[in-house]
């Protein structure tokens, strides 16, 4: 299996990404020839820089003739005072909102906005695969719902700056456009070290990471090292919540290409760099895959057991990978239930809703962990009432244990009129037999 992993350890925009994209192998001239497509008055600029003695690969949006100014650009050098523009989306995007940018020499000028309809034809309108424009448009379209929740209003809405627009555009179908050239079969990415402090937005100051970069990120793990900076932007979670499947430490891989993707600031003693790493998995020796989940509890004690049974069911319905109750001693020494819930990260604020709707606690501890996990994969083996699902696990390429689903068998007795234990035994010889016809 082809991985890409991305490595956060300074945050990721739009353009460091289309950095570490060129610096892995993706055609400078396959990008150029894409923003030359999209017809929206820019064009890129690439050059080799050094941050922190680190060699990597700058790329630059030019709009109608000119650079961005840092400001501008979503390039981690928003610190006040570099004066106005609108084109980082989460200060561009304003429903209904015209904003005067100073242009040349002093003089006011308004420019247009476009709305999402405008910027989704135009990716549909674009020279690019199908596969391409569909990412492309997941990208604007996580980017629109963000900002729409935090100006309290619907996406259709959403009106971004023609210059913001027509950068963000750049970004994030070139973003689409290189990482389906990689052909990579899963992206994974480290926890994202987010910066610290404050960036200058339309309606004034905000901390560090910006409103739409908290809502784009949610569920994914973040971490601030102390720079002063804004290290993920918001083109940036929008990139990674789409193209992400999982978030986690270097997974196992025989590496064929790393690219670095330059941010505009140099910082003293810190490679502002994002790292992009390509490679082929490999089974890892000696050391278990891991994965991280979100740990939902909740103390119960004047909770019916009929509807503690429900919640359970109900959490597992809803994405729940692991259910179960303890019972503890609480205050005033009542007896009652700890309920606790495993869960993926995206899927812990909609269980934490579920568990709050469904029971009687007023509030939900939530913590994050990493574990451990076997591999595992699923077989169907036939037996004479029918096939039947195999889980099987395997540590370091070896099966180390194995069981027939649940589900399947208990279906089965029911309507054979057959003892589970039975149809289980069944499944059992059946595997055994299919596996030792592998080795014979």
């Amino acid at each position: 299996m082809r991985i890409a992993y991305l490595d956060c350890f300074s945050g990721i925009s739009g353009d460091m990404f289309l950095g570490a994209l060129v610096d892995a192998g993706v055609p400078t001239e396959l990008l150029e020839k894409t923003v030359a497509g999209l017809s929206v008055g820019a064009r890129l600029e690439t050059s080799r820089v050094t941050r922190s003695g680190i060699s990597a690969t700058k790329v630059d949006v030019i709009v109608r003739g000119e650079k961005d100014r840092p400001r501008d650009r979503h390039s981690h050098d928003h610190a006040p005072g570099h004066g106005g523009g609108h084109a980082h989306p989460h200060e561009a995007a304003h429903p209904h909102e015209h904003h005067e940018h100073e242009h040349g020499k002093g003089q006011a000028h308004e420019h247009a906005h476009r709305g999402l309809k405008e910027i989704r034809r135009i990716i549909a309108d674009a020279p690019i695969s199908d596969g391409a424009k569909k990412t492309a448009l997941a990208m604007f379209q996580a980017l629109g719902e963000a900002e729409a929740k935090i100006h309290n209003t619907e996406v259709e809405k959403i009106h971004f700056h023609e210059v913001g627009a027509a950068d963000a555009i750049v970004d994030i179908v070139c973003a689409a456009v290189g990482a389906e050239h990689l052909a990579a079969d899963a992206w994974v990415c480290s926890p994202l070290n987010v910066g610290g402090g404050t960036v200058e937005c339309q309606h004034g100051r905000f901390p560090v990471p910006a409103p739409a970069t908290v809502e784009l990120l949610r569920g994914a793990p973040i971490y601030s090292s102390g720079i002063d900076a804004e290290l993920v932007t918001p083109t940036g979670a929008a990139i990674v919540k789409t193209l992400a499947t999982r978030f986690a430490s270097f997974p196992a891989m025989t590496i064929a290409a790393t690219g670095y993707g330059a941010g505009t600031r140099d910082f003293p003693g810190h490679a502002n760099v994002v790292r992009l790493t390509v490679g082929d998995a490999i089974e890892e020796v000696n050391a278990l895959p891991r994965d991280s989940v979100t740990v939902l509890e909740a103390n119960l004690d004047d909770l019916s057991p009929q509807v503690f049974g429900y919640v359970m069911e109900r959490a597992l319905a809803e994405g729940a990978l692991e259910v179960f109750g303890t019972p503890v001693q609480m205050k005033k020494n009542r007896p009652g239930m700890l309920l606790t819930v495993l869960a993926k990260p995206a899927d812990a604020e909609r269980l934490a809703r579920l568990i709050f709707t469904e029971t009687t606690t007023l509030g939900v501890r939530m913590r994050n962990e990493e574990r451990r996990v076997l591999a595992r994969r699923e077989i169907k083996v036939p037996t004479p009432w029918g096939e039947v699902r195999m889980k099987v696990a395997s540590l370091n390429g070896a099966v180390s244990h194995y069981a027939p689903e649940y589900e399947d068998c208990r279906r089965i007795a029911e309507e054979r009129g057959l003892p589970l234990k039975q149809v289980m035994q069944e499944a059992l010889r059946a595997y055994l037999d299919k596996e030792s016809g592998k080795t014979s």
